[in-house]
């Protein structure tokens, strides 16, 4: 009968401790220096090494040539405390998985009151610290916080967050963790070496990785293969076999590993299959196999990014190994060998708590073969062929537009094409050109004159490199035309700057320019609005934003005139700001869309109100009164609109307070409506004063239309807004209409109740 691995090496000095300086150092400098501490807590994962540092501290601190950081080993404390002795009467290790009671403390403090039976100090080591209960860590709270001058305390535990917050807190904390492969690689090693073992290439590392950095762990593993091997016939040395040491670890062979990754990097599905059935039929769980798969893919992305260096990474591997894999990873390529990655790692995730293991790795290898098929389809083309595309591609964007085109309009699209280099190509207003580039009645109110807008983009968009980069220098002066051919561009500008910016401003539409003052109205649905567009940041709101997109965009820094949206979208500005005839304006005020059906006839005059929220067509004379800067507040509010209805439909608009003797009497209150049906009152609104229209001017009375159609500006039916109550009032016009009625006062309503 033989001792495990673990324990016949288990280290007897911190310079025998691997992979823990971060432990062992801060201990070894604080013994030398005679400044140790009352309570230690030693956390980490299992088989790293905490139990076996506490013993090697006490040995330590009890050594007879101590304190001291590197005991004498021959001292009866340091020879009861080694790999073979029995244990020290002053050295107690309690199990706190079994010893976790409020009881156990109490016997603990019982027991620390007594003096060493011979060494320096009496110490405790309580392994599985944190399965004592809240009972028992509180019970041991005082004596760990001031503990007699002989007595020291370690505690050992996977989980230092369970430990008592009042008992970590009194103790020097020390986290040890997993031992990196490389250094347990060496170490395995050199125990072979004394153990007088012969490996096989390539058993170590499985050993290293099975054992996941627990040193434990892995001499446990190395132990069970030793003892599983046997010598070769002629020999003395027992040998441990690859083959022995996969099957036993439950990896994937390199062998078969090697063949299915070159079946993939081939697109070959006849030798993938088989080869994936092969690993089903001899037992292997599918979940190791893609795991391995997995860890094979990483190894050749490592040598496919790292070349001649991948064996200072890739550590215990064979150069013949290498030089394979490294003829794998360039049949695949970095950006297969990335993609593969991905699908198998996901595959892995599905897997995950999967009825049919099986059926998810025949998928996940479908979807890898397919993955390759597609990179073979999609391969690069030749240069010559690359070249030529382009000039193939741009031959229908020329000739389609070609039949639509009038011959007018092919006379104007001549200098377009010239000019193709500008922002925005538009003819050059030099006195030679045709008279076709000239804007004529005639000519805008063709369909030739709506699509040439759309013809600047479409050529910029052929060639993409002529954009400017920097903000555009005005090429001619901007006018509101441009503006509008211009705003798509100007919006995705504006989505690069501020994504919230953007989605503000796709309800906001241009409506008039004046070049000579930069100013750019803007159409807007509400004041609300308009609030949320100016933002609360100065420099930083969604305005600032749209500005700097038109300046890149146009090369001009536009100033803001906020108005309401029209009810049928943004109206076109006039072609000429000083156009004098109606025919030159008479396309301004046409809908955006230009297969809009209304009609663009106008009369001369306006049009009397017959439905609620209908205005008449300003004329251009009116238009130009009304895009004249006024000293009126921004996006102004009709505040009674009724009155506009109840001017064109009643005789005379009665005074409020004047008894009208001549008017119907009220109706009853039995025809009154029911009070669910009457609209809310606001007490807090004040209706504006009327106009007093005198009762004794007949010749007013008799023409009320002719008096309504000689108004000169027509009123601008735009969105109500709320009164200060946050009440809106509809219906006082048509009681005026219809009843006849004349306004008196305003009382707030109550609704009745059973006790009125």
């Amino acid at each position: 009968m033989t001792t495990a691995l673990y324990r016949r090496y288990r280290p007897e000095t911190f310079g025998e401790m691997i992979g823990q300086s971060q432990v062992t150092d801060p201990l070894m400098t604080a013994l030398r220096g005679d400044r140790v501490g009352h309570a230690y807590l030693f956390s980490g994962p299992r088989g790293c090494g905490k139990t076996t540092s506490a013993r090697i501290l006490a040995r330590c601190l009890n050594c007879a040539e101590g304190p001291t950081d590197v005991p004498c080993g021959v001292c009866p404390s340091c020879v009861e405390l080694s790999r073979a002795g029995g244990g020290s009467l002053d050295v107690v290790e309690i199990d706190a998985a079994s010893h976790n009671g409020v009881d156990d403390a109490r016997d603990l403090r019982e027991r620390a009151t007594f003096a060493p039976s011979r060494d320096r100090y009496k110490i405790f080591i309580l392994d599985e610290a944190h399965m004592v209960t809240p009972q028992g860590f509180n019970a041991l709270l005082k004596l760990v916080e001031e503990p007699p001058e002989h007595v020291k305390f370690i505690f050992a535990t996977t989980e230092p967050e369970k430990v008592l917050g009042t008992i970590r807190s009194r103790t020097h904390h020390y986290p040890f963790r997993l031992v990196p492969p490389a250094a347990m690689l060496e170490y395995v090693a050199k125990l072979c070496a004394e153990e007088g073992v012969i490996v096989e290439q390539g058993v170590l590392p499985l050993v290293v990785r099975a054992g996941g950095g627990s040193p434990r762990d892995t001499l446990s593993l190395l132990d069970q293969l030793i003892a599983g091997s046997h010598a070769p016939a002629g020999f003395e040395t027992v040998t441990v076999g690859y083959a022995r040491a996969v099957s036993l670890l439950g990896y994937t062979h390199g062998a078969l590993l090697d063949e299915i990754v070159d079946a993939l990097a081939a697109g070959d599905a006849a030798a993938a299959f088989p080869a994936i059935d092969r690993v089903v039929q001899t037992g292997q769980d599918p979940r190791r196999f893609v795991d391995d798969l997995l860890e094979r893919l990483r190894d050749l992305i490592v040598i496919a990014a790292v070349g001649a260096g991948a064996s200072a990474v890739l550590r215990g591997i064979a150069e013949d190994d290498l030089e394979r894999m490294r003829t794998q990873a360039d049949v695949f390529g970095s950006a297969r060998l990335s993609r593969t990655a991905d699908v198998v790692s996901a595959a892995l995730d599905d897997m995950s708590g999967a009825t049919s293991p099986r059926l998810h790795l025949e998928l996940m290898v479908a979807r890898v073969l397919a993955g390759a098929t597609e990179a073979a389809a999609v391969a690069p083309a030749p240069a010559g062929e690359r070249a030529a595309a382009p000039v193939r591609q741009a031959a229908p964007t020329v000739s389609a537009p070609a039949p639509t085109v009038s011959t007018p309009a092919a006379a104007a699209s001549a200098p377009s094409a010239a000019g193709a280099q500008s922002p925005a190509a538009e003819p050059s207003p030099a006195p030679e050109q045709s008279p076709a580039a000239e804007p004529s009645p005639v000519a805008e109110q063709s369909p030739v004159a709506v699509q040439s807008p759309v013809a600047a983009p479409a050529s910029e968009t052929t060639a993409p490199e002529a954009a400017p980069a920097e903000p555009a220098a005005p090429q001619g002066p901007v006018t509101f035309e441009r503006v509008r051919a211009a705003w798509p561009a100007v919006l995705t500008r504006l989505e690069s700057i501020s994504r919230t910016s953007w989605l503000l401003a796709t309800a906001v539409q241009p409506l008039a320019y004046v070049t000579e003052t930069e100013v750019l109205t803007l159409g807007f649905t509400s004041q609300h609005d308009v609030a949320k567009f100016k933002g609360t940041t100065p420099g930083s709101g969604p305005s600032d934003h749209l500005r700097s997109a038109i300046e890149n965009e146009l090369g001009v820094r536009v100033k803001y005139l906020p108005a309401p949206m029209p009810a049928g979208g943004a109206p076109r500005q006039p072609a000429s700001s000083g156009a004098s005839t109606p025919a030159d304006s008479a396309p301004a005020s046409e809908p955006a869309s230009a297969g809009s059906p209304r009609s663009q006839v106008r009369g001369a005059s306006a049009s009397s109100v017959t439905e609620w929220a209908v205005a008449p067509i300003p004329t251009a004379h009116e238009e130009q009164v009304r895009d004249a800067p006024a000293p009126s507040a921004l996006l102004a509010v009709d505040e009674e609109p009724e009155e506009v209805e109840a001017a064109a439909s009643a005789p005379v608009p009665p005074a409020d307070g004047v008894v009208d003797r001549d008017e119907p009497p009220l109706p009853g209150d039995d025809e009154a409506p029911a009070y669910d049906d009457e609209p809310p009152y606001d007490p807090s609104y004040e209706p504006p004063a009327e106009p007093s229209v005198s009762r004794h001017s007949p010749p007013e009375r008799s023409a009320p239309q002719t008096q309504r159609t000689a108004v000169a500006a027509p009123p601008v039916v735009i969105e109500r807004s709320p009164s200060v109550g946050g009440v809106q009032r509809y219906g006082e016009a048509v009681i005026r209409q219809v009843l006849g009625a004349t306004f008196l006062r305003e009382e707030p309503y109550e609704p009745p109740t059973r006790f009125s």
